[in-house]
């Protein structure tokens, strides 16, 4: 198996085995802390080989800056068939929607995708305070 794709993103959802996902992000600004995000998704494209078949379980957990846990972990169950032998490969969406996140701080917080305990991807997302004197056309923070 294989992750091909894995963002924050302000909207994700699988149609018919499509991933459509709208504005993938890495930083997040805030004016003071505690913050409540309102929405986001984490969007996962995972291709799997042949021999890949059967039932998967992968876990997306978030990490806080001090590298501890900080929401509850989130299990995700993908059953993996292939139709023919003629195929070489398919693939299969993972999208958590998430609302009304908090972050107590900022830091960088980092999502884990962990499949049978190995950490197969990793998104950073930096939480920061809004600086004013920065460029508006520049990375947001």
């Amino acid at each position: 198996m294989n992750i091909q794709l894995a963002a924050v993103c302000d909207f994700a959802a699988d149609y018919q085995g499509k991933l459509s996902m709208q504005g993938a992000f890495d930083t997040l600004c805030a004016q003071t802390f505690p913050v409540i995000h309102p929405q986001c998704s984490i969007a996962v494209r995972v291709v799997f080989q042949g021999d890949d078949a059967g039932q998967h379980e992968f876990v997306i957990r978030c990490i806080d800056p001090d590298g501890k846990e900080c929401l509850p972990p989130m299990p995700v169950q993908l059953e993996v068939i292939f139709p023919s032998s003629f195929i070489p490969f398919v693939s299969r969406n993972i999208v958590c929607n998430l609302q009304r996140l908090k972050f107590d701080r900022q830091g960088v917080y980092r999502w884990l995708v962990q499949h049978q305990d190995e950490t197969l991807a990793s998104i950073p997302l930096r939480v920061t305070l809004f600086d004013e004197t920065r460029s508006a056309t520049g990375p947001a923070g």
